[in-house]
């Protein structure tokens, strides 16, 4: 393994943070604007559920391929390889005509910032500490949370200004700015650091280590069902639902978001602080989802219940959720040292495949339920109620067989 020195440390986690946190912009935008896209476009909840669902299916897409190339040629060329696609794919959101455009963009754009975690993620699995690994995910998720704030407000304010096509051109020119700062700071994969001698090439290729993993196994119910469901309500479904059962306009709905991400980034920060000691006091990340994971089930479950009643806390209770769930995003690093460093970059990137794929099905499933459900004659605000408990229910199912592969938990 090759530890970096701390300074270059500071200035690759500065350049990887710019890129993530503009992918979570990227990834998080269609909330804000989804009152403006289902006016100008005349979209149903189906088809913006289907919008936002295809930058998960293009991030997806890339996830298995990506692992691979990351183990081989490690982050910044597949980070500045990626990015070009991601610089396209904005160009082509601003200037789509219609939804199977909108939708076409979309997913280039979530080919395009696929590598923006995984790539920093695999790299710190080989230059940074365990403890340091932990930090660095927690704080990369923060940085993320920095994105989808600047997603909500930010965005909001600057629509009467330049609209949103332009928006997106602007997007596109901070992505190559991005990609200027990455080619400057981070070393090549197979270059020595701190003088220490080149990392050793990949053993193995392929997955089949990684899928039959008894640990991964144990964890992928929870990536799919908790943490994709946990993005797919943070980035689209909280603002819809804001709207639908608060009676909130689109500036409220969009300050609610600000401050559901502004909460995020605060527990992000707190579990960058927080992790290192916590693992050596004894609470590792699977004790940690283990005692936090049925807290966000009750306050979820108070706010599918309580929203209609208590309009006014609507984004304090779904920010509330989205902290307690945030533990199960320590499944991440913790996948990544369960495998050697030869096999983190397939290990991450397949966890981050099961990851999306759920936001995807969960997005658009929703999204369906609640047109189903009105076309069974049921009231939008109960649909919407109805189409979250399922998701609750899932939830559950997830944490119910992680609990049942107790006896497998453990990093290898």
């Amino acid at each position: 393994m090759t530890l970096l020195a701390r300074r270059a440390v500071v200035q690759v986690f500065l350049a990887f943070a710019l890129a993530y946190f503009l992918s979570a912009l990227i990834r998080a935008i269609t909330a804000t604007l989804s009152p403006v896209l289902m006016q100008e476009f005349s979209l149903q909840a189906r088809d913006l559920g289907l919008l936002g669902g295809a930058y998960f299916l293009g991030f997806s897409m890339t996830q298995l391929p990506l692992g691979t190339w990351l183990d081989r040629h490690g982050p910044r060329r597949v980070l500045l390889g990626f990015l070009t696609v991601a610089v396209v794919g904005c160009l082509a959101f601003a200037a789509a005509p219609n939804l199977p455009g909108l939708f076409a963009a979309r997913m280039l754009c979530g080919v395009g910032v696929s590598a923006c975690l995984m790539a920093p993620l695999t790299g710190y699995r080989r230059w940074l500490s365990p403890a340091a690994q932990m930090r660095s995910n927690a704080w990369m998720l923060m940085t993320g949370s920095m994105g989808m704030v600047a997603s909500t407000l930010p965005v909001q304010w600057l629509m009467p200004i330049l609209g949103w096509r332009p928006l997106f051109v602007l997007l596109a020119g901070l992505i190559a700015l991005a990609m200027v700062g990455i080619a400057a700071t981070v070393p090549a994969w197979n270059a020595p650091a701190s003088g220490a001698t080149p990392a050793p090439a990949p053993a193995q290729e392929g997955y089949a280590q990684v899928w039959r993993h008894p640990y991964f196994r144990a964890l992928v119910p929870l990536g799919f069902f908790c943490y994709g469901g946990l993005v797919a309500v943070q980035t689209l479904w909280a603002a819809p639902w804001m709207v639908t059962l608060a009676g909130h306009d689109a500036l409220q709905a969009a300050t609610g978001m600000f401050w559901i991400n502004v909460a995020m980034l605060c527990a992000f920060w707190s579990w960058g602080v927080a992790t290192p000691w916590l693992v050596r006091h004894g609470w590792p990340a699977d004790r940690l989802m283990t005692w936090g994971l049925p807290l966000s089930f009750l306050v979820l479950g108070a706010t599918i219940v309580c929203t209609p009643w208590l309009p006014g806390a609507a984004a304090g209770m779904l920010a509330a959720f989205c902290v307690t769930c945030s533990c199960v995003t320590l499944s991440q690093p913790a996948v990544g040292m369960a495998f050697p460093p030869a096999l983190a970059g397939r290990a991450l990137s397949a966890f981050n495949l099961v990851i999306f794929l759920g936001v995807f099905v969960v997005q658009w499933s929703i999204g369906l339920l609640i047109d189903g459900l009105g076309a069974l004659g049921l009231a939008r605000s109960a649909a919407f109620q109805v189409a979250m408990a399922m998701f609750l229910v899932c939830c559950i199912a997830a944490y119910g067989w992680f609990l049942r592969a107790a006896g497998h938990n453990r990093p290898a």
